[in-house]
């Protein structure tokens, strides 16, 4: 089984990101640890819990019912109430890396944290399991080598597309202002210009409804190696699936693996 580091700030995290995947690996056998700026307990994004100042768009936006029995849950496991600091982390703590997203305020001290740039690009380079999701995957593309390119350089990923960051923000910015933009740079935008290509971005297909832990079919996962991408709270049960999934069939040690990733693997499933 994997030791698994899922890194989150000190506050405003998307509480589906974080705790669906969570729960879902502990499920089936892998350990999650956790690490925050200051190694003191985390906490999501209140008005993703109780669709605060959302308005007539609450029922769209807030973590569904799903996301929130597993955030209620994951909140009371010991590894969250006792995390570890970044910096006392190192990668040979742990076998596999979860990097979850959210859009508030609060994600900014975890999107730009220098350490945690470091430990994704030694991570990377020992080819150990990656899965990001939502703005985890720009936390990744900015992750940059000796060689100033960005660990997702050569690599196909998703991330929050620019039409899901500019519908949320478009909807709520009459009274919650830039609250759904981070950024004035969209992550698409972002992440694009640190690929290889723009056209390794991939926005996936038309999104309708959330994915479910009995129906992944709406979700959307992208594999490409041993890195999982995924879009947004939406897609949290097939990213969590898909990342068991790669944790199941790769030999996930706490050393780096010499052996070459395969190359990418879309799930036809989940178009």
């Amino acid at each position: 089984m994997a030791t698994v580091l899922m890194p989150i700030p000190s506050r405003e995290f998307d509480p589906t990101e974080t705790a669906v995947p969570w729960k879902a690996l502990t499920q089936l056998g892998h350990e999650v640890i956790f690490a925050t700026p200051d190694g003191k307990p985390g906490a999501a994004d209140e008005r993703m819990l109780t669709g605060a100042g959302l308005g007539i768009w609450k029922p769209f936006l807030i973590a569904d019912a799903n996301g929130r029995e597993a955030y209620a849950q994951m909140a009371q496991c010991p590894a969250f109430r006792q995390p570890r600091a970044y910096a006392a982390v190192g990668a040979a703590d742990f076998s596999a890396l979860m990097l979850p997203g959210g859009h508030a305020p609060g994600m900014k001290p975890y999107l730009e944290s220098p350490t945690l740039q470091s430990l994704v690009v030694a991570t990377f380079a020992a080819a150990k399991p990656v899965g990001a999701i939502c703005h985890g995957v720009l936390l990744a593309a900015r992750s940059r080598g000796a060689d100033g390119r960005s660990v997702l350089f050569g690599r196909k990923t998703t991330a929050l597309t620019r039409r899901l960051e500019l519908t949320a923000w478009g909807i709520t910015a009459l009274w919650l202002g830039s609250y759904y933009r981070t950024y004035p740079v969209t992550v698409q935008a972002e992440v694009s210009r640190s690929l290889a290509s723009p056209a390794d971005f991939v926005t996936g297909p038309f999104i309708t409804v959330r994915d479910t832990p009995t129906n992944l079919a709406p979700g959307f996962a992208l594999r490409d190696g041993n890195y999982v991408s995924a879009r947004w709270p939406g897609d949290a049960h097939r990213f969590a699936h898909d990342f068991g999934a790669l944790l199941q069939a790769a030999p996930v040690t706490a050393a780096p693996i010499q052996a070459e990733a395969p190359r990418m693997r879309v799930n036809a499933e989940s178009r």
